[in-house]
């Protein structure tokens, strides 16, 4: 199916992705038809290992080349000098395309099967309408697109929940533009301390002010005492309100967040409070994901 222009909902570590073939213009228009995705908002490509690297950017900055020795596979993607084949409509018509080595199992077993035949990458945002929440099941994907997925692999929950950290090694020093599944912490140790946060326009996924966002509103609470006012407030207010993030693990609420904006909004909720979790490890990028929820929306 992706060797003929197929799109096919395929799982990550980290949310599924509606993949195409990178390297096939029609069916990575397909992907933004279906997302009703904006046209310059750039994809990440999906490949099978570290290898493939070369074959996608034209020079390999020394930090992307410490990065993916390090990190993939895994949710990591590297904003990296794109090689001259690469589609304009895969990296939103910039100078830089964003790879990645996925760690789920099927989809690390896909993209090598497919590289046997000639496709060498998969150009893969997640599955799911534009700006909304994101994907972590199949029922998920189907729910959000229905029929103008092709094909979904059925690889279970995402087992980390959030999607991957973006790192941007066209600059020097190197920017992180999209917190995720590996810590801020942890790729700032690889570089040395040669990091730094992120600055000047849009260029990656997930950068927009709104995005992940579920039908309700969400509102934001500092600490549990927070949240528990906040919450009695929107209550006293009518409606149906949802209070998530109280008294787990920053591994659990990432796995779970997404599931629980998507309950919410099944079971007719108004609003949901959500409890901040410390800005270090995964609570970097399980704040951003909150912060860009609970932002004004387009329209």
């Amino acid at each position: 199916m992706l060797r003929h222009g197929g799109l096919v909902a395929i799982p990550t570590e980290t949310v599924y992705g509606l993949a195409a073939d990178a390297s096939n213009e029609a069916a990575v228009r397909r992907i933004f038809d279906a997302k009703g995705r904006p046209a310059d908002h750039p994809l990440i490509v999906h490949v099978a290992d570290a290898s493939a690297l070369t074959e996608w950017c034209s020079t390999i900055p020394p930090a992307a080349a410490v990065l993916a020795a390090a990190c993939w596979p895994g949710p990591l993607t590297l904003l990296v000098p794109r090689a001259a084949h690469v589609l304009d409509i895969v990296t939103g018509g910039r100078s830089s395309v964003g790879i990645r080595v996925p760690a789920h199992p099927l989809a690390g077993e896909l993209l090598r099967r497919l590289a046997t035949v000639g496709v060498r990458g998969l150009a893969a945002p997640s599955a799911n309408r534009f700006g909304r929440v994101s994907p972590t099941t199949a029922a998920h994907v189907r729910a959000d697109l229905g029929d103008e997925v092709d094909l979904v692999l059925d690889g279970g929950p995402c087992p980390v929940g959030v999607e991957s950290t973006i790192v941007d090694c066209t600059v020097d020093p190197p920017q992180v533009l999209r917190p995720g599944g590996i810590p801020t912490e942890q790729i700032d140790a690889l570089l040395s301390g040669h990091l730094a946060a992120p600055s000047g326009p849009s260029r990656a996924s997930g950068m927009l002010d709104s995005h992940y966002a579920p039908r309700c509103r969400v509102l934001l609470a500092d600490t549990a005492d927070d949240a528990a006012e906040i919450a009695a407030g929107a209550s006293a207010d009518g409606g149906v309100v949802v209070t998530i993030g109280v008294g787990i693990d920053e591994v659990r609420y990432a796995q779970q967040l997404y599931d629980w904006l998507r309950e919410a909004d099944a079971d007719g909720a108004n609003t949901v409070v959500a409890l901040l979790p410390p800005a270090s490890g995964l609570g970097h990028a399980i704040r951003d994901r909150l912060l860009k929820a609970a932002a004004d929306r387009p329209g």
